[in-house]
């Protein structure tokens, strides 16, 4: 049977089974050979073989014997395994012997998202070591894997990264990775297409399922419901979860208190905002991949720890103004020093000027702690107090451009060593006690927004 031949069934079949079904499920097939009655389809994974065999193999059939063809039999051989042993034919170009997954493929995958582009700090050294953990594959102690944090963070980079490991170094597993926005998507079309049975068992049938922003899923109630079965028949069936958030489980709201519970029984890590050290080792790493396309491009001394001091939110901004900045010195033919920089980057750092004061933190730190501000500056080193008093110096050190002497000015007068002091305590804390890092990051997103 020719190329020919079988995109002419093809054209047939496009009409039999609809066009989103022969988009997903029959244009792929490519024949590979026909045998005494046996046609071999090559096809991207075993699963995406297993599905056409159960619900399009008697169609295929049929229609291929209306078009003249002795078929009694079909079979199915995953690409990726033929092309490591197939030679190319004279006419054709080799295939590259990559692994090939139709799950994975159906989802966008940023090739610069990969733990070689991760620059791991402190703030976010746990969510890496677990990414990797999950990225090698085999059977983890945790399940699910839930990552959270702001944006810009690395929460997407991440789950990016472990889809493309699972997919080089374990090709005969199906990952799936999608946004909420594209399962409410796939499961609103499979309601309205009456399709369910389609779509549980596509998703139910994954070796690996990721899910980012899964915040979105609030006030969803259909949704939700689908998610949870979901979530339990993989569960149940040893298969690994990811998730990601913009916040803790905890904190998502209009979300069903036993789906909290099943995002929250795995590992929960927040990705904590980046610190400045982060900040410039990302720089450095970004500096590296520009030169390639700059080659003749030199940042001056002082630029990259400006950029990291001043641009302290969002790593994608962080990005986004070093490539304009390399872009604009190539364009004019200037140097990256301190003026190009404030010339080219005008913008961004104006809206990145910090403009919360330390009152302002105190009087929150205040709030949340319910207690008076008089108690939170005054000198009474009970623990109610002292607590809150050390969380408002770690939040006035690292939202403000204060000075620890300034801040120590705007605490009852203390000495800048005991504002260290603060500092340093609280961030201990935050590594070890949930608690003191879930308030950290409420009340940073309060002071911010």
């Amino acid at each position: 049977m020719t190329q020919a031949e079988w995109g002419r069934v093809k054209n047939v079949l496009r009409g039999v089974v609809g066009e989103n079904n022969f988009s997903n499920w029959i244009e792929p097939l490519e024949v590979r050979s026909v045998n005494g009655g046996v046609v071999t389809f090559e096809v991207p994974s075993t699963f995406f073989g297993n599905y056409v065999s159960q619900n399009y193999a008697d169609q295929i059939l049929y229609h291929l014997g209306r078009d003249g063809h002795h078929v009694e039999r079909l079979t199915f051989v995953v690409s990726a395994e033929e092309t490591r042993t197939r030679p190319a034919p004279a006419n054709e170009p080799a295939k590259p012997a990559t692994p090939s997954n139709s799950l994975t493929e159906s989802a966008t995958l940023d090739s610069r998202f990969t733990f070689d582009t991760f620059v791991v700090g402190k703030p976010n050294a746990l969510a890496h070591a677990a990414s990797r953990r999950v990225a090698e594959g085999g059977a983890v102690s945790f399940n699910p894997l839930f990552l959270y944090g702001g944006v810009g963070l690395g929460k997407t980079h991440l789950m990016h990264a472990i889809a493309h490991e699972l997919r080089a170094s374990q090709p005969q597993l199906d990952v799936l990775y999608l946004s909420a926005d594209q399962f409410m998507y796939r499961f609103v079309t499979a309601l309205r297409e009456r399709k369910m049975i389609d779509f549980k068992h596509l998703f139910r049938s994954v070796d690996v399922l990721m899910v980012d922003d899964v915040q979105f899923f609030a006030g969803k109630d259909s949704t939700q419901e689908e998610f949870f079965h979901t979530f339990n028949a993989l569960v149940d069936a040893g298969k690994q979860i990811v998730i990601s958030a913009d916040r803790a489980p905890s904190e998502i709201k209009d979300m069903e208190n036993r789906i909290l519970s099943r995002l929250g029984s795995g590992l929960v890590v927040d990705l904590h905002p980046t610190d400045y050290e982060l900040r410039l080792g990302i720089l450095q790493s970004k500096v590296a991949q520009h030169s390639a396309q700059y080659p003749d491009l030199v940042v001056a001394d002082g630029v990259l720890e400006f950029l990291a001091h001043r641009i302290s939110t969002n790593v994608r901004v962080l990005e986004g103004a070093l490539t304009r900045l390399f872009a604009f010195a190539s364009l004019v033919g200037r140097p990256i020093d301190h003026e190009l920089t404030q010339d080219c980057l005008a913008d961004i750092l104006r809206a990145s000027d910090r403009k919360i004061t330390v009152e302002e933190i105190q009087r929150k730190v205040s709030e949340h702690y319910h207690i008076r501000l008089s108690d939170l500056i005054g000198p009474r080193r009970v623990r109610s107090f002292a607590r809150p008093r050390q969380v408002a110096m770690w939040l006035s050190k690292n939202l403000t451009n204060r000075s620890l002497p300034e801040i120590g000015k705007r605490f009852g007068g203390r000495d800048h060593t005991t504002i260290m002091h603060g500092v340093r305590k609280i961030e201990e804390l935050r590594q070890t006690d949930s608690s003191i890092a879930d308030d950290l990051e409420l009340l940073r997103r309060a002071l911010e927004e």
